[in-house]
């Protein structure tokens, strides 16, 4: 049975009146909505890895003062009282029963002039361990940014798709109203009103999953900004036209990218300075083949008392019993059962260890950027040809809309090319975010920020 002939172009203009109108709302209703940079920088703010890793950071810090005060003279005071009592020879050379009581007072200072080079190459171990530190809260921020684009991205992926689906309900809905008039004059069947209600219904479907998925995709950022609950949390919505998807790869390489990344990166950096910390480690290990040298001072006093003798009161006791001292003390190691010799063993065996981690930390970022590479390569190959597809099956529907208006096409065929183009419209959507956030993760292993041109 043929259609009306209504003419494609009166058909067009009523498809697309509903496409325009959905394509004005998003998925959910946007109050407030985050930027890229204001995620990444919350991210940063609040992650609790993070936080973490900052207080290893500060800790660092605090062992780095440790090893600075350790050259400064300490002082330290003691008191003691001693009570005894029972049989004892006497000046006499008797015994008896004396009871006895003695008060001290002591005060005392000692200063390192000199440990083998132990604290100041100590000092220099811990600056390292804190610059690694340091690289090492970067590499958890990097961590962090990198997670918090790729979940904006598929946010905004989602949100297309959403558009897509919605368009596709309103291309339904206008030919199941269409089909129910015509069915009214006699000039459609039953069958053609059921099988587009039935596609309707697919196409409803198919929105409830894209808004399903777009909540789980707004969920994922929400707990990697640490928010309580994704209720009220949106992103910025912008224009597809205004992504820029020039190519980058002009010039570049996985090596090319390699050696810039081995100047920016903070995991290489971190490495590095564990690395010529082990060579601080087995200096300090050998500091303790030479002698040391230490100057000590003091003062105390003490009042003693034993029953049945006269004494003196205990202020007079204390005067007459002051004294003070000064010294200096020089110990000069000859044996120690082996344990220097294993000790500098065991710090050239830490160095090897770390020489190793070293390199593969080097290789897994390799690895990595060579993944990042050849994905960047194949995404860009995989938008341009998702465009071509895009725009012949954009073609193919017109054709058959054409077709189906004229009765030259069935119903089944005209929702087979609607599907068609659908399906063309998500791959493309798909094919842009994973080109943007390939493209911008390549940028981010050369030291540039991770940005998205147009957002």
């Amino acid at each position: 049975m043929k259609t009306n002939k209504t003419g494609l172009g009166t058909f067009a203009f009523r498809c697309l009146c509903p496409i325009i109108l959905l394509g004005m709302t998003t998925p959910c209703a946007a109050q407030q909505p985050w930027s890229l940079r204001q995620c990444i920088d919350y991210a940063v703010e609040h992650n609790i890895q993070v936080k973490k890793q900052d207080v290893t950071r500060l800790q660092r810090e605090v062992d780095v003062n440790t090893a600075k005060n350790s050259r400064l003279p300490d002082l330290s005071g003691s008191v003691s009282e001693n009570f005894s009592f029972g049989r004892g020879l006497t000046a006499e050379n008797t015994y008896t029963n004396t009871n006895t009581s003695s008060t001290s007072f002591s005060l005392g200072t000692s200063v390192p002039l000199f440990t083998g080079f132990r604290i100041p190459r100590t000092l220099e171990l811990q600056k390292l361990n804190l610059e690694a530190a340091n690289a090492d809260l970067e590499k958890a921020k990097n961590d962090i940014r990198m997670q918090v684009a790729q979940a904006y991205v598929q946010i905004l992926y989602s949100m297309e798709l959403c558009d897509v689906a919605r368009r596709q309900v309103g291309i339904d809905s206008l030919h199941v109203f269409r089909l129910k008039e015509m069915m009214k004059n006699g000039k459609a069947s039953g069958t053609e009103v059921v099988q587009q209600e039935a596609a309707m219904a697919q196409s409803q479907l198919t929105v409830t999953q894209a808004d399903n998925d777009y909540r789980l995709a707004l969920l994922t950022l929400s707990q990697l900004l640490e928010l309580p609950s994704p209720e009220g949390f949106t992103i910025e919505r912008v224009s597809p036209e205004t992504l820029s998807l020039s190519s980058h790869l002009t010039g570049l390489s996985p090596d090319a990218i390699y050696q810039e990344a081995l100047l920016v990166k903070p995991e290489i950096q971190a490495e590095q300075y564990r690395l010529e910390g082990t060579e601080k480690s087995i200096e300090i290990a050998k500091s303790a083949k030479l002698p040391s040298l230490s100057f000590q001072a003091g003062l105390g006093s003490n009042y003693y008392k034993t029953s049945g003798f006269p004494s003196d009161g205990f202020f007079k006791q204390l005067n007459n019993n002051f004294s003070q001292y000064l010294g200096l003390s020089l110990n000069i190691p000859i044996f120690n059962r082996f344990e220097t010799r294993n000790n500098i063993k065991n710090a050239q065996l830490s160095q090897y260890q770390q020489q190793l981690q070293f390199e593969q930390v080097k290789k897994g970022l390799y690895k990595e950027i060579q993944q990042a590479y050849y994905n960047a390569v194949a995404s860009q190959a995989k938008y341009e040809s998702s465009g071509e597809a895009k725009r012949s099956q954009e073609e193919a529907f017109r054709l058959m809309s054409a077709k189906y208006e004229y009765g030259k096409a069935n119903i089944t065929e005209f929702n087979e090319t609607k599907n068609n183009l659908m399906k063309a419209e998500s791959d493309l959507a798909r094919a842009k975010y994973e080109y943007l956030y390939q493209h911008a993760l390549l940028d981010f292993y050369r030291g540039r920020d991770l940005t998205f041109q147009g957002l």
